[in-house]
């Protein structure tokens, strides 16, 4: 492979559900799902309590917590941090910095009325969160690599499928060589035909998609460098050449939005704006003429 992955330091998460938003705390909200019952036990006591756990040691935590110091230590490791210390410093730095915002999820017995607010509070602030904390210096390494790249494949699964369909909507416009994928298949196919200098953008809200991981590998074994947009310190983040992070809480329950695709289709809309200016006038001459034959297919005479 011709590139480490771009994570040398954890990026910062979104708008968490508990109290004020705060950045690392929506980051393991968004993880708990995936941790072990012992060190979810230690994720839920950091999640209420997180002031408290700055000025105590591993040996407290574990001892309050009701579990090993070896298993707190497994917490942290899972977040991507080297130890105990390193993570009681990114909380500090989290909880000086952590976006105030609060929201709730819908829950079964809301009014009608309050559902709007909720759901479009909870999009507000992953949204205000992506803005925040989305890392200038990946985007521009992003957007180098695609603006030499040959080729450019978007790989989905599901709702990231549909999210990699927009982006290829978005790109081909540009002139560039584009396709979406959203068949696992189809994209560990696609990935072994690759090039040196092709780019993958791979989309996923976990970070944790067998066939999409292993289409990124197929891509990197090709030559092919991968950038992706999903959690960060995921098995996908750890396998691309770039992250762009999103670490967006999911709430398991039916009533909540994906509020990650619409994180997702926001670092696209960055992503693709980005390109658009590193293409100068040449490319603005190729949107126009784009723009144009939309224009010519609208019915005449209603004001647009």
């Amino acid at each position: 492979m011709e590139s480490m992955p771009d994570i040398t330091a954890p990026a910062p998460a979104p708008t968490g559900a508990r109290g004020e938003a705060n950045p690392l705390l929506a980051r393991i909200e968004a993880s708990i799902g995936e941790l072990r019952k012992s060190e979810r036990a230690v994720a839920e006591f950091v999640l209420a309590q997180p002031n408290e756990v700055l000025s105590i040691s591993i040996a407290e935590l574990a001892y309050r917590v009701g579990v090993s110091q070896p298993t707190v230590a497994r917490f942290v490791n899972a977040l991507g941090y080297s130890g105990f210390k390193e993570f009681k410093l990114r909380l500090a730095q989290s909880l000086a910095s952590g976006v105030p915002y609060v929201h709730s999820d819908v829950g079964p017995e809301d009014p009608l009325e309050e559902v709007a607010p909720k759901v479009i509070n909870r999009t507000i602030g992953a949204l205000m969160n992506v803005r925040n904390h989305l890392d200038a210096g990946r985007l521009e390494r992003a957007v180098a690599l695609i603006m030499q790249a040959g080729r450019v494949e978007f790989y989905g699964v599901g709702n990231s499928g549909i999210v990699a369909a927009d982006a290829q909507h978005k790109f081909f416009r540009f002139g560039f060589s584009a396709v979406a994928y959203s068949d696992p298949h189809t994209q560990g196919m696609a990935a072994t035909l690759l090039k040196p200098g092709d780019v993958v953008v791979a989309i996923s809200a976990s970070g944790r998609t067998p066939e999409v991981i292993r289409a990124c590998e197929l891509a990197r074994e090709a030559g092919a460098e991968v950038v992706a947009i999903t959690a960060s310190g995921s098995p996908l983040a750890r396998t691309a050449s770039v992250v762009l992070a999103a670490d967006v809480p999911e709430d398991p329950d039916v009533y909540a939005p994906m509020t990650s695709r619409i994180a997702h289709l926001a670092i696209i809309d960055v992503l693709s704006v980005s390109v658009a200016l590193a293409g100068g006038e040449e490319l603005v001459k190729r949107l126009e003429r784009t723009k144009q034959t939309l224009r010519d297919k609208r019915i005449r005479g209603f004001g647009s």
